[in-house]
C-alpha cells in the first residue's frame, strides 16, 4: 500500500464487463474461452473465473492501479517464476503471446493464472507442520538469492513508518484522539526498531495466513496470493500460522523449523520480532481500512471504521501490544 491517496476506487474497475474480462483473457493467453466469468471474492483488485475452449479452469486477476507500481508487479511475478521454475509449489502467471506475464486494460494492469483447486486447513497435524516448514524454506532459499527491486521494506522504519505518516495525514482518526495515537505509534516505533537492526532481510511472501495456504489431494501444500510480497524478516512468513503466541506453541515452532532448516538456515533469535510484526500488522490493518475508504467511501472489512468507538478500541489494542512486547523475554526460548 503506497499511500492513501484516492484512485477513485468504485469507478477504476468499471468497463470490466464479462465481454471485456473474457476478451482481455483470450487476448492474454492467445486462446478461446467459453463464456462462464465468474467473480471471485477480493477486497482490493477484481478476479474472475473463466474456463478455456477445453475445459480447464482459468483465473485473470485485474490489479488496482495505484497500489503496486507495473515494476512491483513484476518483482512479483519474477519471484512466482523463480519459485515454479525450482519445482516448489506456487501459482505462477501465465505467459503471454509477447513473452510477458502483465497486460492491460486501460488503466487495470492484469494476468492471467492456471486454475487451482484445493482446501485450507486451520489446524495441521504433526507431519504437516513438518511439510509446512520444507516449504516455506525452499521459498525462502529463493527469496534469498537477490532482493526486489520496487517492493516495500516489511519494517518499522519503512513500512509501518509510511503508514502512519499517511494516516495522520489523512482525516480519518477523530481530532481529540489524534495526539494519543500519534504518541503511542511513536512509542512503539521507537520500541521495536532496534529489534530489527540485525535482521537479515529477503523476498518473503508477506502474508502467509492458513488461507494462503491450500492443499491438494495426493499432491502436497500449494502457497497461492503473493499480492504483498515484501523485502522482510523470514519469521514475518511463519508466525501468523501459529495457533497462539510463540511461548504456547513449542511443538509447532521446533516441527516447523526443523522442516524449515532442511532448506534455509533460520536466526532463532528473530522469534523475538513476532510480537513486533503483530502489532505492525495492526497498523497495517488500519491503514489498508483508510485505504478502502480513501477509494471507495467505506471499507468492507471494517464497516465501522472511522467512528469514534473504532478508535478507542485500535488505541487499546495498540497499548495492549506495546505492553506485550515490553515484558517479552529478549529471546524466546525454543528447544
Amino acid at each position: 500500500m503506497n499511500s492513501l491517496a484516492s484512485h477513485s476506487g468504485k469507478r477504476c474497475f468499471q468497463g470490466l464487463t464479462p465481454e471485456k474480462v473474457i476478451t482481455c483473457a483470450e487476448e492474454g493467453i492467445g486462446q478461446r474461452c467459453t463464456n462462464l466469468c465468474r467473480p471471485l471474492n477480493s477486497y482490493i483488485n477484481r478476479v474472475f473465473e473463466l474456463e478455456r475452449e477445453d475445459g480447464t479452469g482459468l483465473i485473470i486477476k485485474f490489479y488496482r492501479p495505484g497500489r503496486w507500481s507495473r515494476e512491483a508487479l513484476l518483482d512479483e511475478h519474477s519471484f512466482l517464476l523463480e519459485l515454479q521454475g525450482r519445482e516448489i509449489p506456487v501459482i505462477a502467471p501465465l505467459p503471454m503471446p509477447d513473452g510477458k506475464t502483465l497486460g492491460q486494460f486501460g488503466a487495470l494492469p492484469f494476468a492471467c493464472f492456471p486454475k487451482c483447486g484445493g482446501r485450507s486447513y486451520d489446524e495441521y497435524s504433526e507431519e504437516q507442520w513438518l511439510e509446512l516448514g520444507r516449504l516455506i524454506g525452499r521459498v525462502h532459499a529463493v527469496g534469498a538469492i537477490r532482493p526486489p527491486r520496487r517492493r516495500i521494506t516489511l519494517a518499522p522504519a519503512h513500512s509501518t513508518r509510511q503508514q502512519l505518516d499517511s494516516l495522520l495525514a489523512s482525516a480519518h482518526i477523530p481530532p481529540d484522539l489524534r495526539p494519543a495515537f500519534q504518541k503511542l505509534t511513536d512509542a512503539l516505533i521507537t520500541e521495536i526498531s532496534p529489534l530489527f537492526e540485525q535482521t537479515r532481510m529477503i523476498r518473503i511472501h508477506g502474508d502467509c495466513h492458513f488461507s494462503n495456504l491450500i492443499h491438494r489431494p495426493g499432491q502436497s501444500f500449494y502457497l497461492i496470493d503473493f499480492d504483498d510480497m515484501a523485502l522482510g524478516p523470514p519469521v514475518q512468513d511463519f508466525w501468523m500460522l501459529l495457533p497462539g503466541r510463540a511461548p504456547e506453541c513449542p511443538l509447532e515452532i521446533d516441527l516447523f523449523l526443523e522442516g524449515y532448516q532442511s532448506f534455509m538456515n533460520f536466526d532463532r533469535r528473530s522469534l523475538a520480532l513476532i510480537e513486533p510484526l503483530r502489532a505492525m500488522r495492526y497498523i497495517h490493518y488500519i491503514a489498508w481500512c483508510a485505504h478502502q475508504v480513501s477509494e471507495d467511501g467505506e471499507s468492507r472489512a471494517a464497516p465501522n471504521f472511522g467512528a469514534h468507538a473504532y478508535w478507542e478500541q485500535e488505541l487499546a489494542d495498540l497499548e495492549d501490544q506495546l505492553q506485550i512486547i515490553k515484558k517479552a523475554p529478549a529471546q524466546i526460548q525454543i528447544s
